[in-house]
């Protein structure tokens, strides 16, 4: 008897390793490559690179306290209804119209991907369809909300655009995917081509460009510019360029923030590059303990401002959480600067498309699914024990 049960053990754990060993397979391929050979030497030559790292034009402090993580910590672990929906997201699956051959619209799919039609072109932004934003589908931060379609009904994209490497930005399994269902190039900031190629997307599909540069692709000019941020798929940061987008058709702009900090260099875009008739802004998971990589709901109605927007998407909220702050907070305070400060909005629902030219009045559809952030203050980690004197 003593024997089976030894023997039933045995197997158990064999097969949890074996579990363990095939969940954890793909977690190489997922952290990418490393450039070498001649697009490592096109990094080095870049002014944003420095003792072999990309630094941010505007420095800023990305790692928090030890009192702030900890405060972090404890509010993940027990405030954690304050930061989902109470009820299911709507999703969109099938929006309604179509893309105009001289117009723009959008469709906002959650958090940073959004396919753009811009006069008859289509351009897919930040595309994750994974259930995770992780290396793995066993953990990590979970999808809030379904896709409003799959990634195999896209239309014919013309090209796909990629902000930095951040596993809520870059999924290697979309990146497969389109590339098995898509010809359209991707672009990308310095670097992020090696991780596209270890994933098997061929060189003559990989178009990578510094800030300042640009490339004109199915008749839309891209040029990459400054974003306050930073890049890693592991440990290592900032062996990857990350980046802002403008995208410039004959007649219409539009600008992808990608994840940024608020900085000058918004001002300095759009007087180089603006107006825009729409801005894609970030608004979600900031924290004090890191202001400078991502921007508060206030000041990505700073930057939009200073870019010259003329109506604001808001993005990078809603489909993960990646924060400590209530679900739909950064909606709410975005509602109320953009008041107060006379700025056009859309807030689609996922899957919904946005014509520029046909705005609808702004419904509040997240108030329906409010977590328990309602008339709750969420509970506070205790204090740290007084020191021995």
């Amino acid at each position: 008897m003593a024997g089976s049960r030894s023997i039933g053990r045995l197997l158990v754990g064999g097969l949890a390793l074996a579990a363990a060993g095939w969940a954890l397979k793909d977690i190489p391929a997922e952290l990418g490559g490393r450039a070498k050979g001649e697009r490592l030497e096109r990094m080095r030559r870049s002014p944003q690179f420095h003792d072999g790292l990309f630094r941010n034009s505007t420095p800023g402090v990305f790692v928090p306290s030890p009192q702030s993580a900890r405060e972090i910590a404890w509010n993940m672990l027990h405030n954690r209804e304050e930061r989902r929906p109470a009820t299911p997201v709507p999703v969109v699956t099938a929006p309604a119209g179509g893309p105009s051959p001289t117009g723009l619209s959008v469709i906002w799919y959650g958090h940073a991907t959004a396919l753009l039609e811009i006069e008859g072109r289509r351009v897919l932004v930040d595309p994750v369809w994974s259930r995770r934003a992780s290396p793995s589908q066993l953990v990590g931060p979970r999808r809030l909300h379904p896709m409003p379609g799959p990634l195999a009904g896209l239309p014919p994209l013309d090209a796909i655009m990629i902000s930095h490497d951040h596993y809520d930005h870059l999924d290697r399994a979309t990146v497969r995917g389109l590339l098995a269902l898509q010809t359209a190039p991707f672009l990308v900031p310095l670097g992020i081509g090696a991780h596209l190629e270890r994933w098997g997307v061929p060189a003559s599909r990989i178009v990578e460009l510094d800030w300042d540069e640009e490339v004109s692709v199915a008749g839309l000019r891209f040029v990459a510019t400054a974003a306050r941020h930073f890049s890693g798929r592991t440990l290592n940061r900032n062996v990857t360029l990350w980046g802002s987008w403008v995208i410039a058709g004959r007649e219409r702009k539009v600008f992808y923030a990608g994840d940024s900090g608020y900085f000058d260099g918004y001002a300095g875009i759009g007087a180089a590059h603006g107006p825009f008739d729409l801005t894609l802004m970030p608004i979600g998971a900031y924290n004090v303990a890191w202001p400078d990589i991502h921007m508060n709901p206030e000041e990505a109605v700073n930057a939009h401002l200073d870019l010259g927007g003329r109506l604001l998407l808001p993005v990078h909220w809603a489909t993960f959480t990646l924060s400590t702050h209530p679900w739909a907070e950064p909606v709410d305070r975005l509602w109320r600067e953009a008041k107060a400060r006379d700025v056009r909005l859309a807030v689609p629902r996922p899957g919904e498309r946005v014509d520029t030219a046909d705005v609808p009045l702004l419904e509040s559809w997240w108030e329906l699914l409010r977590g328990g952030e309602t008339g709750r203050r969420p509970r506070q980690p205790p204090l740290p024990p007084s020191p021995r004197l």
